[in-house]
């Protein structure tokens, strides 16, 4: 079957605040081939990805992505990855490539697999899906008292692990940071599983992240997340030198292969946390997992925004029986929360289980995406090169 159509649909809230909340708005990628409909969604800023799509050619090496994806034969997984290779090839330039071919990757996966009537874990070769245990991810509170709130809710929730990131964490002194973790493990409870993000809030600082690590290590924190930018491999593994207990997570903000296996292979992480609607899709995800199996570093999927989203991302890794944790958004905004007709909820043991459904398993809801839906027209030189297609 050849891909006859590729629709993107910017989807926002009304509103969007200046807060690390990824659910404010949203990219959603439509796949047409063979009489069959596939879903994905990118990770990414909407209209910088939408104009990646429509853009004029720059020259060989920087072309927009439509023009490596409609028309190409859709027959089997082969199909997808050759397709993947090829916008990578022919828009090596466009930076935004990478983000905007993730989700029409995904969608491919989910279009193939509502072809063969199977479901995508299975198309990319794992025999089952593992349940994963949910760590319910939300922002740091404003102070401890809303930080320990979050923490009861999401026990009283069923939840057995949490992590709280973002928000003032890193940003006052550590002491601060200090009180904001305490409160989180008090809320958890002793046997609460906890994890921190500080969102890249020190760049590639040693010496501030170093500081953290006491009160870390005394609430029992598993992991800290991103301290320092994706890439900063030094700044990762010094940092990891110094820490006897809490391991280091990251690469979320990889965007490629080869940028999330030297996290992998330099950085000395216990746990590569991997978007797939931002690093290429669902075919580079199953790659990076993969390697990191081989190097034995645990594969943690990076969700925060819908369920379709959540789906997307736990396909690569869902194989892996010992890599167990999932993130799992538990405060998105309405968009996040509307966005699809079905959603991956906890079951009574606490538990993640993926769709034994065809594709991904997850639709998103029409009545959502009028609802959020923002209208876009990109006009060059005079010509429309880009109009919102009908829903």
């Amino acid at each position: 079957m050849k891909i006859e159509a590729v629709d993107l649909y910017y989807l926002s809230m009304p509103t969007v605040l200046d807060i690390g909340d990824g659910s404010q708005d949203a990219l959603l990628v439509r796949v047409q081939a063979g009489g069959y409909t596939g879903w994905g969604e990118c990770e990414a800023a909407p209209l910088v990805s939408i104009a990646s799509w429509a853009c004029p050619m720059s020259h060989s090496a920087c072309k927009p992505v439509g023009a490596s994806i409609l028309g190409q034969r859709l027959d089997g997984v082969e199909d997808i990855r050759r397709i993947n290779a090829l916008v990578r090839e022919n828009s090596m330039d466009l930076l935004q490539a990478d983000h905007t071919l993730s989700g029409v990757d995904i969608a491919l996966w989910d279009l193939l697999g509502k072809k063969t009537g199977l479901p995508v874990y299975r198309l990319i070769g794992y025999e089952r899906a593992y349940p994963k245990t949910p760590y319910a991810s939300q922002l740091f509170g404003d102070d401890p008292e809303a930080t320990f709130a979050k923490a009861r809710k999401v026990r009283r929730d069923g939840y057995r692990a949490a992590k709280f990131g973002w928000g003032p964490y890193g940003r006052g002194t550590v002491e601060q940071d200090a009180d904001q973790v305490r409160a989180a493990r008090e809320g958890l409870g002793e046997d609460g599983m906890l994890l921190v993000d500080a969102g890249t809030v020190w760049g590639d600082r040693v010496e501030p992240a170093r500081q953290r690590l006491e009160a870390l290590t005394a609430c029992r924190a598993l992991w800290l997340e991103e301290p320092f930018v994706s890439g900063a491999l030094d700044a990762y593994a010094e940092l990891a030198n110094q820490s006897d207990e809490v391991r280091l997570a990251g690469g979320e903000g990889c965007n490629t292969f080869h940028q999330a296996k030297s996290m992998i292979d330099y950085a000395r992480l216990g746990y590569v946390q991997i978007d797939a609607g931002r690093i290429g899709g669902i075919t580079t995800a199953k790659q990076v997992a993969d390697h990191a199996r081989l190097k034995k570093v645990s594969y943690v999927n990076h969700t925060f925004t819908t369920h379709l989203a959540l789906s997307a991302s736990l396909q690569p890794y869902a194989g892996l029986e010992d890599d167990d944790l999932c993130e799992y958004p538990v405060e998105p905004m309405a968009l996040g929360r509307e966005l699809t007709s079905t959603t991956l909820s906890p079951d009574r043991n606490g538990q993640i289980h993926l769709p034994d459904a065809p594709g991904l398993g997850i639709e998103p809801d029409p009545v959502a995406i009028k609802t959020y839906l923002v209208e876009v027209e990109i006009h060059v030189a005079g010509q429309v090169v880009y109009k919102t297609p009908v829903i």
